[in-house]
């Protein structure tokens, strides 16, 4: 069995005196996306720093694409190949879109060169008509295109996605989906998607993780969970047929 892309072996971090995860084993498989699901506040955000080393103090291991992550700088972990789309975007305002992307695709030539333009469009048709746009410009939906697009550029081989539609309305968030369900086929990456839109995850990820307080509480497929109300309502406070 080929190794994972992402593993996280009894990972705590803390934040000061603040503990927020709480010996935390996960993993994705190469090309596989995978849900973490959790109400605000169960860790989700705080798994994604640990990955990352950013904030926060940590022990346990975490290795991605064969190597350790432990101690390892965050701008290293990010050459490395994993990729990080944070929750509130941080889309450059001043630059166009396709300047966001080229600063990307610029730390990529050690993973044999980024994504081209081209076929980040073709990944994401929203983009199309947006390169020109300076960020400042862009309203929440297409930010969050641009912030996904110019995480692949760098031609990551783990993408970590924090609360994509959050915000978003309806129709952006169904663009979205098909773009971002088809990544591990397209470009072969491993996702892990934190995320409240129930739907959303149940609709393309092949297992998922529930946090609660900081702890793993839930590990199953995703069509498991599905079935499951009692178990949404336990660890959600909401049923799949409830989500909009």
């Amino acid at each position: 069995m080929a190794e994972p892309a992402l593993e996280l072996r009894d990972v705590s971090a803390s934040y000061g005196h603040a503990q927020a995860l709480f010996d935390i084993s996960l993993h994705v498989n190469p090309a596989e996306m995978v849900g973490l699901l959790g109400r605000n506040g169960a860790g989700k955000s705080s798994t994604f720093n640990a990955v990352m080393n950013l904030e926060l103090r940590r022990t346990g291991h975490i290795r991605a694409l064969g190597a350790s992550l432990d101690g390892v700088a965050p701008d290293a972990i990010a050459r490395s190949g994993v990729a990080w789309v944070p929750e509130n975007r941080r889309v450059f305002p001043t630059l166009t879109v396709r300047e966001n992307i080229d600063l990307a695709r610029m730390g990529a030539k050690s993973r044999g060169g980024g994504v081209p333009i081209d076929e980040l469009v073709e990944a994401f048709p929203l983009l199309k008509h947006l390169l020109n746009r300076r960020g400042n410009h862009l309203s929440g939906g297409e930010q969050q295109v641009v912030a996904v697009a110019r995480a692949l550029a760098g031609r990551p081989q783990v993408l970590l996605l924090d609360e994509p539609t959050e915000g978003l309305a309806p129709v952006v968030v169904d663009q979205l989906t098909e773009s971002i369900r088809r990544l591990p086929e397209t470009l072969g990456v491993a996702v892990l998607l934190a995320e409240q839109n129930l739907e959303f995850v149940l609709g393309m990820t092949s297992r998922v993780y529930v946090l609660e307080t900081g702890r793993v509480v839930h590990a199953g497929s995703t069509a498991e969970f599905a079935r499951d109300d009692a178990l949404q309502r336990r660890y959600l406070s909401v049923a799949a047929s409830g989500v909009s």
